[in-house]
């Protein structure tokens, strides 16, 4: 689905007549700016047309704050929509739609930020947000630790968004719930007690950015978040198998390539293997990750780490902070050499995958641990210069209109290795191990460190064979020790994306999405616990 030649005001909104930039240009105050002077004509080849409200409420935003003295300012018009349908068992548990809409300016002005927003999209409206603003960063400007500065970037001019064959919000709803009811009778075909809970989540952000250094960027994301899970529950005993698939950036047509509907019978199979597998006998094993665990733990042990506001201590909600800190930039051993991650919000599919940040840079991709050594963080335009980078990664994110664009995390991936190696040869290549399947729970400390983690299906593997089914595991070690343990990384061939819909940071907290990539992989003597025996038994 495209949105109609970028045609957003008057087709979303049907607000106005809809004219172009040239337009917008030639009729206010903007046109005095030589940045955007002569560029007129090339939002019209971008096919970034848009209606007289949202030009209005833009100019409205930008002039008001360089009439202020800000020495810079941008302007988001944000629209977020949520929809999710639930079924529990053999009903439906609820359906939601929600949206907000409305318009954040965020303004530099004696070197302090000033951000205020409103919900309603109007040029005089935006006006005394933007005098909010102002008044804000002129009242934070005596506070302020450090003046703020932005690392260049090109004023780009451009429309971005997920390529999709069907619109999810156009499936009816009913429709959906019959899907899901579908699977969770599918599910719920077992000898004993069972439960199970089916969800299809839909997410779409438009959102037009400008900025007084004459950006100019409409971006529409839209992402598709499927799962189910079925608990089984015999002789007080209960074990709980969910589907390995994950939430991505794409449309309806996901549902089909992702086997979510033709799973559920593997599902149903996988639960009742694991209620009858033998409890797993802790010590040192090779570990065998597929990419639907292992993406988690990158989020916590890489993702989190190369934050570069919890590296310096100026964030630690939810993640606590972090123990790479900047001296340890080009010079720790995060890992063995054969160990490549890197971060990106250009991956086809990664939920935070985007054209551009809200910073209105250009996403690209880059090293976060290039062969085992520590060489980068996540940076925006204002963070670059604390490290002494010149420009942006791109990972500036807020999450809907009401909120401040900070730093937040890319996709954050493991580079496959330059073989044909698949799970069944790292199986074959493993004399003593377990293979874990599908993601659990988790515990990390706050330095990102320490952990523990868990998973959905595992199994034993002795002199290079699947032996057994297993039950009750978790692996546990610390960041630096793990990554350095890993010997064998699969090839593209069986690269993989994991994803987190909602990854919570900051104060007030906003909720990020997320994708992880990696292809199987091997880990030599981690330690391997059993979640339900005693301790010092």
């Amino acid at each position: 689905m495209r949105i109609q030649g970028g045609r957003v005001g008057q087709a979303v909104y049907g607000v106005g007549m809809s004219f172009s930039r040239r337009q917008f240009l030639t009729s206010t105050g903007l046109t005095a700016a030589s940045v955007l002077a002569g560029r007129a004509g090339l939002a019209e080849a971008r096919g970034l047309v848009l209606d007289a409200t949202l030009l209005a409420v833009v100019d409205a935003a930008l002039s008001t704050a360089r009439a202020g003295g800000a020495t810079y300012a941008d302007v988001r018009v944000h629209r977020r929509r949520e929809e999710t349908v639930s079924v529990r068992d053999d009903h439906p548990a609820g359906t939601s739609d929600t949206e907000r809409y409305g318009v954040g300016v965020r303004v530099l002005k004696d070197g302090a930020w000033g951000f205020a927003s409103t919900s309603r999209v109007d040029a005089r409206e935006v006006q005394q947000v933007t005098r909010r603003a102002l008044a804000i960063a002129i009242a934070q400007a005596p506070l302020r630790l450090r003046p703020v500065e932005l690392a260049p970037t090109p004023a780009h001019v451009d429309v971005w968004q997920t390529p999709l064959e069907k619109d999810p919000f156009k499936i009816p709803v009913a429709d959906k719930l019959e899907l899901l009811l579908a699977i969770s009778q599918t599910l719920r075909r077992q000898k004993v007690p069972s439960f199970s809970e089916c969800t299809l989540s839909s997410r779409l952000e438009w959102k037009l950015f400008a900025s007084t250094e004459g950006a100019l960027i409409e971006q529409a994301i839209t992402r598709l978040g499927p799962s189910y899970a079925v608990t089984l529950v015999k002789d007080g005993d209960f074990v709980q198998r969910a589907w390995d698939g994950q939430a991505m950036q794409a449309g309806w047509e996901y549902l089909a390539a992702s086997r979510f509907v033709e799973d559920a019978e593997q599902v149903a199979e996988d639960v009742r293997e694991k209620l009858a597998a033998a409890p797993v006998e802790p010590g040192r094993r090779d570990l065998i990750l597929s990419p639907e665990n292992l993406w988690l733990t990158i989020h916590e042990s890489v993702g989190h780490p190369t934050e570069l506001d919890r590296a310096l201590g100026d964030e630690a909600n939810f993640a606590g902070t972090s123990f790479a800190t900047p001296d340890k930039l080009n010079r720790l051993q995060y890992g063995a050499p054969a160990v490549t991650l890197y971060a990106d919000k250009t991956t086809p599919g990664g939920l935070a995958t985007c054209g551009y940040d809200d910073d209105g840079v250009k996403t690209g991709r880059w090293n976060l641990v290039e062969q085992g050594r520590f060489v980068g963080y996540q940076t925006t335009r204002e963070q670059a210069g604390w490290i002494g980078e010149r420009a942006s990664r791109g990972c500036a994110y807020a999450q809907d209109h009401a909120s401040v664009p900070f730093q937040r995390m890319p996709n954050v991936s493991l580079a496959p290795s330059a073989t044909t190696l698949g799970v069944k040869d790292l199986i074959a290549a493993t004399d003593d191990g377990v293979y874990v399947r599908g993601d659990g729970s988790w515990s990390i400390d706050h330095q990102r460190y320490n952990f523990q983690f868990t998973g959905q299906m595992f199994y034993e593997v002795k002199k290079g064979k699947v032996t057994r089914a297993l039950r009750d595991v978790a692996y546990q070690s610390n960041t630096l020790e793990f990554w350095s343990a890993c010997d064998l990384i699969g090839g593209p061939s069986e690269w993989r994306l994991g994803s987190a819909f909602d990854d919570g940071k900051g104060e007030p907290v906003q909720s990020n999405p997320v994708s992880h990539g990696c292809p199987p992989t091997r880990f030599k003597k981690i330690s391997v616990l059993n979640t339900r025996a005693k301790k010092g038994a």
